[in-house]
């Protein structure tokens, strides 16, 4: 089963410069364990912070020599000054593409990245397809609570389903209210993997 994580350094009590620290140390332990992906999310970082957490991440990963890949949230300019493993989208139509990403890449002499995609939709995930990505994140799929409440409806385990049908032969991860507990059931409908940000914090 694929885990992907999803970096959130607001979780952690502290300054900034504890957060950090605390999001450095989460992530070292993520690739010591082998999980599959992290994706770094700090969208309100500036640009030189955001390249030293990335580099520091990918030092972590190099020493562990773990397969752990590493994906920069919506920055393909971060994820090329630092060697990061891909990028993740969001499946806004604003959004640069996939084959975008991969000509960025290609022009810096670099590997093919990892691309992945968040799709809400079967239409998202039908475009993800078209454009060849590595691996879709559907979300959400179960009701997401935040100190008990909820903040976004679940589509349910048959619309993860059918977005998998849609999405083959790319991988699909769950999204959204995923637990450790309901993680087989996502398999069950066709997932790969599970993703998530509190999920993966402190495990």
């Amino acid at each position: 089963m694929l885990r992907y994580a999803i970096t959130a350094r607001a979780l952690y009590p502290g300054d900034e410069d504890e957060k950090q620290a605390a999001l450095l140390r989460q992530a070292s332990c993520w690739a010591a364990d082998g999980i599959d992906f992290i994706q770094l999310r700090e969208k309100d970082l500036p640009t030189s912070t955001l390249g030293r957490l990335a580099r520091e991440i990918l030092e972590t990963i190099a020493l562990t020599t773990s397969s752990t890949r590493l994906l920069i949230n919506s920055r393909p300019d971060v994820a090329i000054a630092t060697g990061a493993h891909g990028v993740h989208l969001t499946s806004a139509p604003s959004e640069i593409t996939p084959t975008q990403i991969r000509s960025l890449y290609a022009s810096a002499n670099f590997p093919t990245p990892v691309i992945t995609v968040s799709c809400h939709t079967l239409d998202d995930v039908e475009r993800a397809r078209q454009d060849q990505v590595n691996l879709i994140l559907f979300a959400p799929v179960f009701e997401k609570m935040i100190a008990d409440h909820a903040t976004a409806p679940g589509q349910g385990l048959d619309r993860l389903r059918a977005a998998c049908i849609a999405a083959s032969p790319i991988s699909v991860c769950a999204l959204g209210g995923v637990t450790f507990e309901n993680a087989a059931s996502c398999v069950e409908a066709g997932a790969a993997g599970i993703a998530g940000i509190r999920l993966f914090h402190n495990s």
